[in-house]
């Protein structure tokens, strides 16, 4: 197993924002904020992911909708991206 030594961030977009949680490798949150979905708004979320230190890996909920325009604009810049599946509304109420 790899040992992680940056921070993990998650992605949670919407139509209109997309918000992120930046947190530890063991998940202990450090911080989050929300952004516009537009070219403005992802360069400045991404200057905000760099301005926390390292990022090992990005997980973005909904990487062919919603959440296209940020993982492009992060794998540009370098970051790792992870494709994260929503789970169905029955698992969730479970």
């Amino acid at each position: 197993m790899t040992n992680f030594t940056g921070r993990v961030a998650g992605i949670d977009s919407h139509k209109d924002t997309i918000h992120i949680a930046l947190v530890t490798p063991l998940g202990a949150e450090i911080t989050d904020k929300e952004f516009p979905t537009t070219q403005t708004g992802y360069r400045l979320a991404i200057g905000w992911l760099a301005s926390h230190g390292p990022v090992e890996a990005v997980g973005v909920e909904g990487t062919s909708s919603y959440g296209v325009g940020i993982s492009a604009e992060l794998r540009r810049n370098g970051f790792h991206v992870v494709e994260v599946n929503r789970t169905r509304a029955a698992e969730r109420r479970k």
